[in-house]
C-alpha cells in the first residue's frame, strides 16, 4: 500500500535591522577673563651726596691767610722765639760761668749772635701738592617696593551640547512561510 507523500516547501524569515548612530556635538566658548594689575607701591628716599672742599692750606700757601690764623701764627712764632732766646742766653751764660775751662766763649758768642741763620729753600710749588682737601659722602638711595596682587575675574561659559539619539529599526524583510503539498500515491 502506498501512502501519500507530503511535499514541504519552506521559506526562511528574514529580519532587517537599520541602525542610525547617535550624534553628540559639543561647543565650548572661551571664558570671559578680566585681569587688572594695580601698580606696585614704590617709595624712594634719597639722601643727597655731600662734597666738601677745604682749600685753607692752598690759600695759606699763597699767603692769603685769615687774620685769626695770622695772629695765631705770630703768637706761636713769638713764643717759640722767646723760648729759643731764653735757652740760648741760658746756655751762653753757662759758658761764660765756666770761663776757667780754658775757652774763650765771648768771641764765639758774638759771632753766633751777629750772624743770621742761612736761608734754605729748594724747589717749591704754590700752592703745595695736595693742599686742597676734598671729602665726598656718596648719595644714598633707599627703594622700598610693595608688589600688588593682580585682580582676576573669570566668568565661565556653559558648553552647548547637542544630542540626537540613535535609533534601531527592526522590520521583517521576508516573512517565513511553510507550504505543504500532499502528493497522492501513484497507482
Amino acid at each position: 500500500m502506498q501512502l501519500p507523500r507530503l511535499m514541504m516547501e519552506s521559506t526562511q524569515g528574514r529580519i532587517g535591522i537599520t541602525i542610525r548612530s547617535a550624534n553628540v556635538s559639543i561647543e565650548q566658548e572661551p571664558a570671559d577673563i578680566d585681569i587688572k594689575q594695580p601698580p606696585a607701591k614704590l617709595e624712594i628716599t634719597t639722601t643727597p651726596g655731600k662734597l666738601t672742599i677745604d682749600q685753607t692750606q692752598a690759600w695759606e700757601d699763597m699767603d692769603l691767610k685769615h687774620i685769626f690764623r695770622r695772629i695765631e701764627e705770630a703768637a706761636n712764632r713769638g713764643k717759640q722765639d722767646v723760648l729759643e732766646g731764653m735757652s740760648r742766653r741760658a746756655s751762653q751764660g753757662n759758658e761764660m760761668m765756666r770761663i776757667e775751662n780754658k775757652g774763650n766763649p765771648m768771641p764765639e758768642q758774638a759771632k753766633q749772635n751777629s750772624e743770621r741763620r742761612p736761608f734754605e729753600f729748594n724747589i717749591g710749588f704754590i700752592p703745595s701738592h695736595f693742599s686742597v682737601k676734598t671729602n665726598y659722602e656718596p648719595a644714598q638711595v633707599k627703594v622700598e617696593a610693595e608688589p600688588q596682587k593682580p585682580m582676576i575675574e573669570v566668568t565661565p561659559k556653559k558648553p552647548i551640547i547637542g544630542y540626537s539619539p540613535g535609533e534601531v529599526t527592526i522590520d521583517m524583510q521576508q516573512k517565513p512561510s511553510l507550504h505543504i503539498d500532499v502528493i497522492p500515491p501513484e497507482e
